[in-house]
C-alpha cells in the first residue's frame, strides 16, 4: 500500500506537455478540479475522464500510474459509493432486508467515484510531467501579486514544493522501516482496528525521528549554500509563455466549454 502512493513524483519526458510552462500546468489543474465539482452529468464526467485518458496518453505517462495512485484511497470510495447506494432516496432497484438500493443512489455512487478518481489523477499528472524546482518556480510567479502585501511567495511556494517532493522519499523511509520491524519479528497491519494502531508505532516514531534529522540535513545544506530566501534571488531558468503554452490552453478552453455544454444541455 506504501508503494502505490505516487502523488510527488516526476517521470521525465520530452512531451508537449512535459514542455509547457508550470503556469500552464497549474492553472489548467485548478481549473480542472473546479469544473469536476461543478460537473455532476455522467456524461460530462464521462467526457472529462476521455480528456484525463487523453492526456496521460499524450504525455506519455503510463494510466497504470494513475490507477496505482489510487490504491490508497479504494477503500474511502467504496465506504463512499455503498453509503450512496444505501442511503439515498430515489426509485428502488433491489431491497435487501431494511437497506435499499436505488437508481439515484447508483448514479450518485458513480458520479463520487469518478469525481475522486480524476481529482486525483489531475494532480498527479502536473507532478509527474513537472520537476519541483520548475513547480516551485510556477508557484512563485502566480502567487507574485501578493507580494504587494508583504506575503512570503518564494517561501510558501518553496514549502510547498519541498513538502511534495518529500512524499516519495518518506514513503520509501516508512517502507523501509516497516520492512525492518517485520525482520525483527513485528506484526504489523494484522489484527483488529486497535491492534493495527498499536503495530504502527514501532514505525511511526523512527519516522518522525528520520524526518526532523532529514529537515535539519536540508535547512544546514541550504544554509551551507547561502539560501536566504527570495532576498536578491535569481532562476537558473527563467520562465515565459510560448506557442506551445498558447496552444494547450487554447484547446484546454474549448474542450471545458464542451464538457459543460454537456453538463447544461444534456
Amino acid at each position: 500500500m506504501i508503494k502505490n502512493i505516487t502523488l510527488g513524483q516526476y517521470l521525465p519526458g520530452k512531451s508537449i506537455i512535459h514542455r509547457a510552462d508550470p503556469r500552464t500546468k497549474i492553472v489548467m489543474t485548478l481549473l480542472f478540479m473546479v469544473m469536476l465539482f461543478i460537473v455532476n452529468s455522467p456524461w460530462a464526467l464521462i467526457a472529462s475522464f476521455v480528456f484525463l485518458a487523453a492526456v496521460f496518453l499524450i504525455s506519455g505517462i503510463p494510466f497504470k500510474y494513475a490507477i496505482k495512485g489510487m490504491k490508497p484511497v479504494l477503500y474511502i470510495i467504496i465506504f463512499t459509493m455503498v453509503l450512496n447506494m444505501f442511503f439515498t432516496d430515489g426509485n428502488v432497484l433491489l431491497r435487501i432486508g431494511p437497506a435499499k438500493i436505488t437508481e439515484e443512489g447508483l448514479v450518485l455512487a458513480l458520479v463520487v467515484s469518478m469525481r475522486v478518481f480524476m481529482l486525483i489523477a489531475s494532480a498527479s499528472v502536473m507532478t509527474y510531467t513537472t520537476t519541483p524546482i520548475t513547480l516551485t518556480d510556477g508557484i512563485e510567479k502566480l502567487m507574485g501579486p501578493l507580494k504587494k502585501i508583504k506575503f512570503p511567495v518564494h517561501e510558501m511556494a518553496m514549502m510547498m514544493t519541498i513538502a511534495l517532493r518529500f512524499i516519495p522519499t518518506l514513503i520509501d523511509e516508512t517502507d523501509k522501516i516497516m520492512k525492518a520491524q517485520a525482520a525483527r519479528g513485528a506484526d504489523i497491519g494484522s489484527g483488529n482496528l486497535l491492534q493495527r494502531a498499536k503495530s504502527f508505532i514501532p514505525v511511526l516514531i523512527p519516522l518522525f525521528v528520520s524526518s526532523f534529522r532529514r529537515a535539519d540535513d536540508l535547512a544546514i545544506a541550504m544554509e551551507a549554500r547561502c539560501y536566504r530566501g527570495s532576498i536578491g534571488r535569481t532562476s537558473m531558468r527563467i520562465l515565459k509563455f510560448t506557442g506551445n503554452d498558447v496552444a494547450i490552453l487554447s484547446v484546454f478552453c474549448i474542450i471545458c466549454a464542451g464538457i459543460l455544454f454537456i453538463h447544461y444541455m444534456i
